[in-house]
């Protein structure tokens, strides 16, 4: 049995300075900053809160592309299928997988959940995995292309299904202790530190420096309305070595465009590794269903090419026509709008999210540039991220770098739409093993009472609740 472990909290649990649900204050809003407006989205914005409320097309979409729309839905949503098939627009599925539909992963375009330790079935979750680059240069070109060494035998990212009659590459096993972390005003929280394991390994053993992170799906909601945005505006928000002394040090990831073989500014996953939409989703059908495409025409496979080669369901699987579809489909998942955003406690949350330092990072508006989407184009949004990378620390680090960044560093997760929980599960960066988290944790507590509590001075108090900042009896929901 041949084993890998990673002990590592962030890409599961993804919330830093989380709106509203992970920081809590009094109900009167008692600050001087008014809160954004309800239209996260712009005029793209739905006014819905159910479980449907990731799934909607953007508003101002014209009527005669909600077909287009529908058709990306069903790639996104319907099963793929092993081939040969009579089904021959959805065939190519392995033959070694993570998952057989997008929807999987991503439950009713939202988010994943990590899983419980008893929990047999990780599809919302996957295992991404390299090796550390050779002194001698000789995998700079690896390097510049893919941002990774691959594992010898299994590659970038471990494929935990496979089809009828073959072997899978491995199973992977979750595990989780439980530690202490005191808030500024002693109040001790539990939170969990996962450690993963791959187990019965279908092939070769794995290389004895193998690097592994665990992901969970992100949501799928304005994802074309963050491709808007102009690379100049997110660039000029960089500062890697904090220059301007606010203890913030972002950067840009930088990435390899496959279509026009160049090295762009990065904007999606979780270390912004993927240059655009398009290619963020050719290379989730390349490595989580095993479906070839224009851009990436290979699957990693440790099977001989001639049996991979047999189960193809076509050069590429993924038809161009198809890509277009799906991309469409997820260039326009609209963002819900805000709700009850008059209420005191929303304000006060707002000024709460202020205080505690989150907008430095966790931007709040932006303005989108011209889109392929007209209606996408010119929008005033309030995603709440900077698309920049930052150092997390230590305590949330997975030691594996991608591209520019290293294994301490993550790209801040927009924040919008994050009182809907489209898969009935609800896990956070600061508090995953709460169902309603009260506070931050790991090394981003930190870095949050760093800034709420200089070091020689008390806690901040929040002007109508007498108490440290953050630090109540009242969740806010802004």
């Amino acid at each position: 049995m041949s084993e890998a472990r990673t002990y590592w909290a962030a890409t599961w649990f993804r919330r830093a300075c989380s709106i509203g649900a992970l920081l809590f204050a009094s109900a009167s809003s008692g600050g001087t900053f008014a809160p954004p407006g309800e239209m996260s989205g712009g005029a793209t914005s739905v006014r819905i809160s159910n479980a449907s409320a990731f799934s909607l097309p953007a508003a101002n979409m014209p009527l005669g592309r909600r077909l287009d729309f529908s058709v990306g839905n069903s790639f996104f949503r319907n099963p793929w299928v092993i081939a040969p098939s009579s089904t021959t627009a959805r065939d190519g599925l392995g033959p070694l997988f993570n998952t057989n539909a997008c929807q999987n992963c991503h439950v009713k375009d939202g988010r994943g959940h990590p899983p419980e330790p008893d929990q047999l079935n990780k599809v919302s979750m996957l295992v991404r995995m390299s090796i550390p680059p050779r002194a001698d240069g000789s995998d700079a070109e690896a390097l510049r292309t893919l941002g990774n060494v691959p594992e010898p035998t299994y590659g970038l990212q471990l494929q935990d299904f496979a089809v009828a009659g073959l072997a899978a590459e491995g199973r992977v096993e979750v595990t989780y202790s439980e530690f202490p972390v005191t808030l500024a005003d002693g109040t001790i929280v539990m939170l969990r530190q996962p450690a993963v394991a791959i187990r019965d390994l279908g092939y070769d053993p794995l290389h004895p420096k193998v690097e592994l992170s665990a992901r969970v799906a992100p949501p799928m909601i304005g994802l074309g309305l963050l491709a808007a945005l102009n690379a100049e505006d997110i660039l000029a928000r960089e500062d890697p070595d904090d220059r301007d002394g606010d203890g913030i040090s972002g950067r840009a990831n930088r990435v390899w465009d496959a279509s026009g073989s160049i090295t762009v500014l990065g904007r999606f996953g979780w270390k912004a590794g993927q240059p655009t939409l398009s290619q963020q989703n050719a290379a989730a059908f390349n490595g989580d269903l095993g479906i070839t495409s224009l851009l990436f025409p290979e699957e990693e496979c440790p099977l001989a090419k001639e049996v991979c080669r047999s189960l193809s369901g076509g050069l590429p699987e993924l038809e161009p026509h198809i890509q277009e579809q799906v991309d469409f489909y997820s260039a326009n998942l609209a963002v819900p709008a805000r709700r009850n955003v008059d209420d005191p406690a929303v304000r006060a949350g707002w000024q709460v999210f202020l205080e505690a330092g989150c907008a430095a990072c966790h931007t709040p508006i932006w303005k989108t540039g011209t889109s392929p989407h007209a209606w996408l184009s010119h929008q005033t949004i309030h995603p709440f991220t900077d698309l920049l990378l930052h150092d997390m620390g230590p305590g949330l680090a997975d030691g594996r770098s991608e591209f520019l960044a290293s294994g301490g560093e993550w790209r801040t997760p927009p924040l919008w739409g994050d009182r809907s929980h489209a898969s009935g599960k609800r896990t956070h960066l600061f508090a995953p093993r709460r169902s309603r988290p009260q506070s931050a944790g790991g090394d981003s507590l930190a870095r949050w009472r760093s800034r709420c509590q200089p070091a020689g001075r008390a806690p901040t108090a929040h002007p109508a609740a007498g108490r440290p900042v953050g630090i109540s009896q009242l969740p806010v929901t802004f």
